[in-house]
């Protein structure tokens, strides 16, 4: 039940990769405008992942995900009347601000609702409603943009969002949810203390700074350089979501029976990402954008997955509030950093330059997680 409701919030969500196009075309904000918007959509991420993973503690996650899907709706909807660049930098973070309280409370609903040993794939298979959503959303979206222009992606996006609520509270019985990991601390420790998290959290900062660029400067690359239409560039991004609804479930059921750790298979995954940036300085030709998207479409398959079941089964030693909150925090901060400074580096440099350093970061990001892995053989 969960999974679903989970397909049909993201199934609408359409507006962020075009969001960048949007600011840049329809409202015409120079680089510098659209980053600082973008900026305030990860101020907003991380102070909803903060509140959410607070919430999830003090009121419990089924109240928060009601709360957050039903009252997204409804921020999605005024968002499209916001036009001038004051106005868009204080709706896009409220927006987000209350967007993403639902994920940490989420995370916290999984681990109570699965048992241990399917932890990892009850992640996966959470994961795949969310590609099987965005495999159809980008492209449903472009067509929606040629047809009905941008307003109509807020609408569906609220209306989504709004639906997602609606099922929340007549499928999902809260009383059923009841933690079955026996593996509880009595004595939690706080994940302020917890050294080994934060190199991981560090490395996820990176990780998310470079991912995201595939839903801020990559889709203008895609257009500014390559020449793709809106619809062209939402079929190549639902490829990514089309593959991962086909491959990630019997991907991590495969790499489950495999011996590498958790830690080894994220920084194969953060490796494979960062090939998937760089690849896109090897040409002008529409085939790099290929190999791009499907490198990064592996790289996400292998990474995410198992960063979600790392931390979960290192949130045993503490809250797990606190924990899946500080881990969607992690990603907050890569969208308050990410997008605006990419955006700063095209506008300075160019795309070349970006991608490269982008790369760059990946490196920094796999040698984190290889610090990760090392504290975890001498179980710190």
């Amino acid at each position: 039940m969960l999974t679903l409701v989970t397909l049909i919030n993201r199934a609408g969500t359409m507006v962020i990769p075009f969001v960048t196009i949007y600011m840049k075309e329809d409202l015409h904000f120079t680089y510098t405008e659209t980053g600082v918007v973008m900026l305030c959509f990860g101020l907003g991420s991380v102070l909803g992942g903060f509140s959410g993973g607070f919430l999830a503690n003090r009121i419990g996650h089924y109240r928060v995900m009601v709360s957050s899907l039903l009252l997204t709706g409804a921020a999605f909807v005024v968002l499209q009347y916001l036009n001038t660049f004051l106005e868009l930098c204080i709706g896009i973070f409220i927006t987000m601000l209350i967007a993403d309280t639902f994920r940490p409370a989420m995370f916290v609903a999984v681990n109570a609702y699965s048992k241990p040993k399917n932890k990892t794939r009850s992640v996966t298979l959470i994961r795949l409603a969310i590609n099987l959503g965005f495999a159809a959303g980008p492209a449903v979206a472009g067509f929606a943009i040629e047809t009905l222009g941008y307003g109509s992606l807020f609408w569906i996006d609220g209306i989504t969002c709004a639906i997602a609520g609606s099922l929340l509270l007549s499928v999902l019985n809260p009383k059923k949810s009841i933690v079955l990991d026996e593996a509880t601390n009595p004595n939690p420790k706080s994940v302020w203390s917890d050294f080994t998290t934060w190199i991981f959290l560090l490395a996820m900062i990176i990780f998310g700074f470079v991912f995201l660029q595939y839903f801020s400067t990559v889709p203008l690359f895609y257009r500014e350089v390559h020449k793709l239409s809106e619809l062209e560039i939402g079929i190549l991004m639902g490829l990514n979501g089309g593959l991962i609804f086909l491959l990630e479930m019997p991907l991590v059921k495969w790499l489950d029976s495999s011996k590498w750790t958790k830690p080894t298979l994220m920084m194969m995954g953060a490796g494979l990402t960062g090939f998937s940036i760089i690849v896109l300085n090897m040409g002008i030709f529409a085939l790099v954008l290929l190999i791009g998207i499907l490198f990064m479409t592996v790289g996400e398959m292998v990474a995410f997955p198992y960063s979600n079941s790392w931390v979960m089964e290192r949130a045993k030693r503490g809250r797990m509030g606190s924990y899946m909150s500080m881990y969607t925090m992690a990603f907050g901060f890569s969208h308050v950093f990410g997008h605006f400074t990419g955006m700063r580096l095209i506008e300075k440099f160019g795309y070349q330059a970006t991608w490269t350093v982008m790369g760059s970061l990946m490196l920094f990001c796999m040698a984190l997680l290889f610090w990760v892995r090392r504290r975890d053989q001498q179980g710190k």
